[in-house]
């Protein structure tokens, strides 16, 4: 099965799930997704948040294909662009990171590792963007309603290499530390001045005959 991993853009929100395009769980206060549940269109609230957030911060989203087909998607931000971040008990979010909102598998793909997969193509591309550090609210008891499934379950951040950075009994905020563009320079020349010093260079003179 092969997998392709894509950024979200304007061209391809259509491939997301009708439930992700029409979700703005995370792009609306709550008194503003209610009303926009009630009186506006969703799918277009969803595409003028991509659009406000991919010219303003960037890349925003990433999408996954197997063998093709559209199979899940993953959404992140600075936390000032998602409004529903202020609304939860274990907010602010560290000034340092920006915010993982959204993770959706198809239940037909699911166990396949797709989830991981999503989460490391967001730290690759923050992480090449010079970004310390991902965060996510978790939902300890994604069974129950109240997420409305919007919400990653607190389990599978564990299992991907997320931290608590402060529990809470329904939701909890999670943090994943990523290897700044910097470090990694710093790291890619400490290497080659290690191999460099490691060289030995001859000083005896060069011996020539003539031709």
């Amino acid at each position: 099965m092969s997998r392709r991993v894509v950024g979200v853009t304007l061209d391809n929100l259509e491939h997301l799930s009708k439930h992700c395009r029409t979700c703005v769980y995370w792009e609306l206060a709550p008194h503003l997704r209610e009303q926009a549940h009630e009186f506006g269109d969703t799918e277009f609230e969803k595409e003028a948040w991509v659009s406000s957030v991919l010219l303003e911060w960037g890349s925003c989203g990433r999408l996954i294909y197997c063998d093709g087909i559209p199979a899940g998607s993953v959404f992140y931000a600075p936390p000032a662009a998602v409004p529903r971040a202020a609304a939860f008990p274990t907010s602010p979010v560290s000034p340092d990171a920006v915010l993982m909102t959204s993770l959706e598998v198809l239940p037909e793909f699911r166990g396949g590792g797709l989830g991981r997969v999503l989460v490391q193509s967001v730290a690759k591309d923050l992480t090449r963007r010079g970004v310390k550090a991902v965060e996510a609210f978790g939902d300890m008891r994604p069974d129950e309603e109240e997420g409305g499934g919007c919400v990653t379950p607190a389990e599978f951040l564990l299992q991907v290499g997320f931290k608590t950075v402060r529990p809470h009994p329904r939701w909890p905020r999670l943090r994943l530390e990523l290897r700044s563009a910097i470090t990694w320079k710093e790291d890619v020349e400490a290497a080659l001045e290690r191999l460099l010093n490691s060289v030995t260079v001859s000083t005896a003179e060069p011996s020539f005959r003539p031709v």
